[in-house]
């Protein structure tokens, strides 16, 4: 009976310790502003490391607002990911680029992150879910466009 007494308060410490190891899955909530457009869609995509910018972990598309959009991706399990978002304007599935490979569609990435040559990297664009919810707010840029 001791041990019994002494495991249940055991769990019950678990279950209400901040950061404990019985952690529920957790949702990460991504808006997207300064869409210059209401044409397309905006997809968004979660990478983990191994398959960032080539196959994403999850990924949402919505009709495309110059309001904005948000999308909650739901029951993650804790961990770090990329996040990646294209304007599909002409809603083909894929990022438009001109001939020197710079994008003619709307794009944006974790914590707003810019590459120099190219896209950001992971550890640039990555955010960490852990319990509970967390926010990424993220601001849409066009190439050639004060926007």
């Amino acid at each position: 009976m001791k041990y019994l007494i002494h495991g249940g308060i055991f769990l019950f410490a678990c279950w209400f310790w901040p950061g404990n190891a019985l952690a529920q899955d957790s949702s990460l909530e991504v808006t997207v502003s300064n869409i210059k457009s209401d044409k397309g869609n905006i997809r968004i995509g979660l990478f983990t490391k191994e398959g960032f910018l080539k196959a994403p972990f999850e990924g949402k598309m919505v009709k495309a607002t110059r309001e904005g959009v948000t999308v909650i991706f739901e029951n993650l399990k804790a961990g770090v990911y990329a996040i990646s978002v294209v304007h599909d304007e002409n809603e083909n599935g894929e990022m438009d680029t001109n001939k020197l490979g710079i994008p003619r569609e709307g794009y944006a990435f974790g914590n707003d992150a810019l590459g120099k040559m190219g896209p950001p990297s992971f550890d640039q664009s990555k955010v960490e879910v852990e319990g509970g919810g967390v926010k990424q707010v993220l601001k849409m840029k066009y190439q050639g466009s004060e926007k």
